[in-house]
């Protein structure tokens, strides 16, 4: 039997996580999760494991509130105890984060295979610490598990076809998460009735970019105040952005609510007439539950979004996001394009790890 440990540290992860764990269990795969702790959240708990169907974490390192640097690095020796007592065949890491970046480094260095879910993508903008995070992952990885084939393209772009790695493009997880959960949220989900919400904008921002920056957040503040004029805008709002608005005196006019979990965050996206995000992840849940999207950043590694239409990229310029926000209330768009595996990627995915 394969034995896989999983590294994850941040909530998408185990949403991530939760699709290929599915899949493991039907091909009799063992696999132990390490949780680093990176996005400490109370709704870590055993209800949220439950109610998503995901393993327990096997460890919980609980390491979160540091520096990056601080972060990594005592992620790394946490995780490297752990893969000398588990000894496993591989280690399977997601994303972006400092967790994954831990978990390759800390696997590679003791000559354990590393697989990379959500391999080859890129932004170009090197003062995300997310972007340094994939391209070292990629370069330390054994298996590069692509979303799109702009991903496979920029890996071939940076030679990776010369190195002794594995290719394959299996589709986006994410997919496959929104689509197995869309019915639960339904059931569980009360976000809508408790909020009295019908028709409206869904926005989030939390990029340090965004919310650090007062010029950048009192910009974005100001065009969804405009936009709240035409349309109710509902923003789930981490309490530190909330506090940098009220010692700045950027007033919002729209509706803030404390932050979401999963189940409501689909149903708010299913919901909206139209999602206003910097989240890499909420671009594409937009366009699964068949949604346009305006993203507050100047780049984003799901560009295949903006080539066909679904999302437009407007930075922090009010008058860019007020001159999106008035060509989506009119565009009709064909959502059925498969730009990310109709929800077959975690089983592509288990089924190359299964012959590995």
């Amino acid at each position: 039997m394969k034995k896989i440990i999983t590294v994850v540290g941040a909530r998408p992860q185990f949403i991530k996580a939760a699709t290929l764990s599915r899949q493991f269990q039907l091909l009799g795969i063992e696999e132990l999760i390490i949780h680093t702790g990176q996005h400490f959240d109370a709704n870590m708990s055993n209800v949220f494991f439950e109610e998503m169907e995901i393993p327990k974490p096997a460890y919980q390192l609980d390491i979160h509130g540091l520096s990056h640097g601080a972060m990594t690095g005592r992620m790394l020796e946490g995780i490297e105890t752990v893969l000398l007592k588990e000894k496993p065949d591989a280690v399977m890491i997601y994303g972006d984060t400092n967790s994954t970046l831990a978990g390759a480094l800390a696997a590679s260095k003791l000559h354990i295979p590393v697989i990379h879910v959500e391999a080859g993508l890129r932004s170009y903008n090197m003062k995300m610490p997310e972007e340094i995070n994939r391209i070292l992952t990629d370069r330390i990885s054994n298996v590069l598990f692509c979303p799109t084939d702009t991903a496979i393209n920029n890996l071939k772009r940076e030679g990776y076809e010369n190195m002794p790695v594995k290719i394959i493009k299996n589709g986006d997880v994410m997919q496959d998460a929104a689509l197995y959960y869309a019915a639960k949220a339904e059931e569980k989900s009360e976000i809508l009735k408790q909020n009295n919400l019908d028709n409206f904008v869904l926005a989030t921002v939390h990029r340090q970019e965004n919310t650090d920056s007062i010029d950048n957040l009192s910009n974005i503040v100001a065009g969804l105040n405009e936009i709240n004029k035409e349309i109710p805008v509902v923003v789930p709002i981490h309490p530190r952005t909330r506090q940098i608005l009220s010692k700045n005196n950027i007033v919002p006019e729209f509706k803030l609510i404390d932050p979401v979990g999963y189940f409501d965050m689909i149903m708010l996206l299913k919901s909206c007439f139209l999602a206003i995000t910097d989240s890499g992840g909420v671009q594409k849940e937009a366009f699964f539950f068949q949604k346009h999207c305006i993203t507050l950043r100047e780049q984003t590694e799901w560009v295949e979004l903006v080539e066909n239409g679904f999302n437009i990229l407007v930075g922090s310029d009010k008058q860019k996001l007020m001159s999106a926000f008035n060509y989506f209330k009119t565009k009709k768009s064909n959502f059925d394009i498969n730009l990310y595996g109709n929800g077959k990627a975690a089983e592509i995915a288990a089924k190359e790890i299964m012959s590995l």
